[in-house]
């Protein structure tokens, strides 16, 4: 075989192992890594497009701040595990370079979609048999479910409902977006299955604050009156839903005693003194559980009420705590990034219905999982933060290849006038002959 030919197969190759990679993550942490990188090294030895979308310089800013802070830690080993979590971030790199078209995006999308409908069904077994017993054991109350989530293929009922919540909300957006009818006859029972089990799932932050918001984003873009039909229909479901999600739902507001809402508010008021001590380089990667205790205010009682102290259950005061202002604004910066470039694009870049449905799918996760930030340190978790990568990439994908953006040889924007206009789109959007390079386009007009 010609070296020429080598090379084929193995660009070929990248993809697949890229989009294994990327469903697999619903099942296997492990699989999905191993997978990630044979795809980058099939990628670099196959000598394909090397491409990243414009998002390089928050994340790298994202990525010093957390190696200076490791550094003046004292304690740069011990922070091992989050410079090793860099490596997740290759998943933006292999989806930006080796999906070539929307067909493979929507694909993926759609294997999300059915990986995770089984874990979902799973899941709801689950619930199923824990509410078997609790009526054997006549112990069918709150606390009978709330300690023993269902999980589906997930290891964690946190990690469970993050992850149906993305898929959940692209999902949901290439139904209401998107025209493929083969796409949508399959699509509508799965987005109920999901639907099903992250309220099961009895996770607040998922069922109560993130999902209803990426879904209303979603149905107040599509039409706004379905917005007004979705919040009755939610709540006829919660009315009718088990005894414990009513009372779940209604512990956000009432509390069960010393529940997580207690423990929540200790471990925010926690962060806080943290950050107020360390502002600008924080305690330092993996520090907040080795120095957990050392913050806890004096007006708070012991024992602490049961939970998870190993970290702040909030994404906002935990980047904080741990790599200081400076690391929160960095990764901040790049959400706030991909959003404008998202937004931006559908309103000046005359998208195709598909490419809006992953663009508005996009948006609705990200503000799901900002949403759901508030009381989970989601993007801790390797699982969470690879499908929130993923769908990133995508949608940078989703950008180039747009017609009115990528079409070649016509030009992108093909006059002055035209580029004016779309003034508040990123430069690279606007530019004769584009060619192909790290960022989306390089500009030469």
């Amino acid at each position: 075989m010609s070296t020429e030919s080598t090379r084929g197969v193995l660009r070929r190759a990248s993809f697949y192992l890229a989009f294994a990679s990327t469903a697999v993550i619903l099942v296997s942490i492990a699989a999905s890594q191993i997978l990630l990188g044979l795809a980058l090294l099939a990628l670099l030895v196959g000598g394909g497009p090397i491409r990243f979308p414009p998002i390089r310089l928050p994340l790298a800013c994202f990525f010093l701040i957390t190696l200076v802070a490791a550094l003046a830690s004292g304690d740069p080993l011990g922070a091992m595990p989050q410079i090793k979590k860099f490596f997740v971030f290759a998943i933006v790199l292999v989806i930006y370079s080796t999906f070539d078209g929307l067909p493979q995006v929507r694909a993926l999308v759609f294997a999300w979609a059915g990986i995770a409908s089984l874990s979902a069904a799973l899941g709801i077994v689950q619930f199923v048999e824990r509410w078997q017993e609790a009526v054997k054991e006549h112990a069918n109350n709150y606390d009978f479910f709330l300690y023993a989530r269902i999980t589906g293929f997930a290891s964690h009922w946190m990690t469970f409902g993050g992850e149906e919540m993305i898929v959940l909300l692209v999902l949901a957006s290439f139904l209401l977006f998107s025209n493929h009818s083969k796409f949508k006859l399959l699509g509508w029972p799965m987005l109920a299955l999901l639907l099903a089990a992250v309220t099961l799932g009895m996770t607040r932050s998922v069922f109560l604050l993130g999902v209803p918001l990426g879904l209303g984003y979603l149905l107040w873009s599509r039409r706004r009156v379905l917005l007004v039909a979705a919040v009755a229909i939610g709540a006829i479901g919660i009315a009718a839903s088990p005894r414990a999600i009513q009372e779940r739902a209604l512990s956000a507001v009432r509390p069960h005693g010393e529940d997580s809402n207690t423990h929540r508010a200790i471990c925010r008021a926690v962060g806080w003194e943290m950050v107020k001590a360390h502002p600008w380089l924080g305690l330092g990667p993996e520090q907040v559980r080795k120095q957990f205790n050392r913050y806890i205010p004096a007006s708070v009682p012991r024992p602490l009420p049961v939970g998870w102290y190993g970290h702040l259950h909030n994404i906002y005061l935990q980047y904080a705590a741990e790599r200081g202002i400076f690391g929160l604004l960095a990764i901040l910066w790049l959400i706030a990034k991909v959003m404008r470039d998202f937004t931006v694009f559908l309103r000046t870049g005359a998208p195709s219905l598909e490419v809006r449905a992953i663009l508005h799918g996009g948006i609705a996760m990200i503000l799901g999982v900002l949403a759901e930030g508030f009381f989970e340190y989601n993007l801790g978790d390797s699982e969470v933060l690879t499908l929130f990568l993923s769908v990133i990439a995508c949608g940078y994908v989703a950008i180039r290849q747009a017609p009115a953006a990528a079409t070649a040889p016509v030009t992108a924007v093909s006059s002055a006038a035209a580029c004016s206009s779309m003034s508040r789109a990123p430069r690279e959007w606007c530019c004769k002959a584009p060619r192909r390079s790290w960022n989306v386009f390089v500009p030469s007009c």
